[in-house]
């Protein structure tokens, strides 16, 4: 079961993979960069730490942080899907960028004796792993002593809440259908499909406490739309 979700949401981003960036700015209007922003905000990286990117996608959050933790720290961005690894490569490539390394290699994969990362940021990834609570844990694990992760994706809200109907409208209304001229609509049904499986807020608290981590935070923005994990060790 785990490595038919693992295959399912491979071959989802490498199907999207030359579409994912333009159809991020269209359906978000641009604000997904704010909201990544945001996310850096939070987790407060500073020059010298090393990073990690999971689920890195087309590397936004990677670019980002490394603009923080440079010059004297390390970012590596880390995604199991190949074409949108490219995607991330080829961006790195035409800003001149030799410092972001790229790795692609599923996070519960990742030999937790040979990371020992300051600070770990995951965004639209969490939702999609097979087991959110071994993917808490896996980040734990990975952080050092003192390391802090941060977490952006759909925030799950109370069924029938008005977030709810009109996340629910959006994505089947508009979502979709614009997905479809692009040959997407299958790839694009699955955010709401994986949204249903998510946890909530409250409880994604009560699972990366239960991890292990010390001080958790979780806080929704764009009218309850989106939300964001704060975990430190």
């Amino acid at each position: 079961m785990r490595h038919k979700k693992i295959n399912e949401v491979k071959t989802i981003f490498n199907n999207i993979s030359c579409s994912y960036d333009f159809l991020n700015s269209l359906f978000s209007l641009g604000l997904h960069r704010f909201w990544k922003n945001k996310l850096v905000y939070l987790l407060k990286p500073i020059d010298g730490e090393d990073w990690a990117d999971l689920c890195c996608g087309t590397g936004d959050l990677s670019f980002l942080i490394f603009k923080k933790v440079s010059p004297n720290g390390t970012v590596t961005g880390i995604d199991s899907a190949k074409e949108i690894l490219n995607i991330a490569r080829k961006r790195s490539k035409l800003i001149g960028n030799k410092y972001i390394s790229w790795e692609m290699q599923d996070i519960f994969e990742i030999d937790e004796n040979l990371k020992n990362y300051d600070g770990i940021c995951m965004s639209y990834g969490l939702r999609n792993l097979m087991n959110v609570e071994e993917g808490l844990k896996k980040v734990f694990n990975l952080l050092n002593n003192s390391g802090r992760a941060g977490f952006l994706d759909f925030n799950h809200s109370k069924l029938n809440s008005l977030a709810d109907l009109f996340q629910k409208i959006y994505l089947r209304s508009i979502v979709v259908p614009i997905s479809k001229f692009f040959q997407l609509s299958k790839e694009y049904s699955y955010i709401e499909k994986s949204i249903k499986s998510f946890p909530e807020g409250n409880k994604l608290m009560l699972i990366a406490k239960k991890v292990g981590f010390k001080r958790v935070e979780y806080r929704t923005i764009f009218f309850n739309q989106m939300g964001i994990l704060i975990v430190e060790k």
